[in-house]
């Protein structure tokens, strides 16, 4: 038997419904090991194939996911022809509530969400797929990132691919320069507004309601898989005009900031996950 290894193989970005936090934006970067015998070439398994099937099979399973802790006491579940509504309460008694075609959705029968618990389950669910002979061994893990980071999730109506799901998201850094100067004051400051929210497009809002004594936001849009639904804390809300691309969240983090600051110029490189995203400028006048 021979092993081969991937670092960094791919990234999962999606959301997950926890227990302490309530909906919450994860990015997992995936490592592997591949154990086997060799075949005529004198390999496990070609580069190429692990990179692009075992790639596909953890896409098509976790990412660009709403993941959902079936063993978690405090969710409900209930399915209406196409749908699947959910109906999630955390441990701090904040209501959770989202409704979507089941391709939205990962069932993981966990207690909780979080990469430790996460890795042996997607390590199994993979490997039952696997050639027989072959064996897995996954690691998921965060990036490391020195500075200001947040967590997001949102949904992206118009987009033709799995981005239009309401409930997906990243775990993001962010880099702000005020007049040139890079300012991890004003990092913070946006990774503090951001962290654990859901950015809302302002047409997607349907309505308001209460949750007992909490103002809840009701969300509402039909795109090419079907209807989506999400009802959420308005606390963990933060709403913007546009779509919320990437490139439409850096064009406002960086004229908010400049409008704040009244700098001269403010330039943003805003994270959609790992080593990718987008940059935008703003300048006074």
């Amino acid at each position: 038997m021979a092993s081969l290894f991937v670092d960094h193989l791919t990234v999962i970005d999606c959301s997950a419904l926890s227990a302490e936090r309530g909906l919450i934006g994860a990015s997992y970067i995936v490592d592997i090991e591949l154990q086997g015998p060799l075949d005529r070439q004198g390999m496990v398994l070609d580069f190429s194939k692990v990179k692009k099937q075992i790639k596909r099979l953890i896409d098509d399973s976790v990412d660009h996911r709403l993941l959902v802790p079936t063993k978690y006491t405090g969710l409900q579940i209930a399915y209406q022809g196409e749908q699947v509504a959910l109906q999630f309460r955390d441990q701090r008694d904040f209501l959770w509530q989202h409704s979507s075609p089941a391709v939205a959705l990962a069932q993981i029968p966990l207690t909780d969400i979080s990469a430790e618990l996460l890795s042996p389950w997607l390590q199994q669910h993979i490997q039952e797929q696997l050639p027989r002979g072959m064996q897995l061994t996954l690691r998921l893990r965060e990036e490391q990132i020195d500075g200001a980071s947040y967590c997001y999730s949102h949904g992206l109506q118009k987009h033709d691919g799995a981005c239009q799901r309401i409930a997906h998201g990243h775990r993001s850094r962010i880099e702000i320069f005020i007049d040139g100067e890079r300012s991890t004051a004003w990092e913070q400051t946006w990774a503090k507004r951001f962290d654990d929210i859901y950015i809302v497009t302002r047409s997607h809002i349907h309505g308001e309601a209460t949750d007992g004594e909490t103002p809840m936001l009701l969300l509402r849009y039909r795109a090419q898989e079907g209807d989506y639904f999400l009802n959420l804390p308005k606390a963990r809300c933060h709403t913007i005009d546009s779509e919320s691309t990437v490139e439409h969240i850096a064009a406002h983090i960086a004229e908010v900031t400049q409008r704040e600051t009244g700098a001269d110029n403010v330039r943003v490189r805003a994270f959609e996950g790992v080593l990718k995203g987008a940059i935008a400028e703003k300048c006074a006048g």
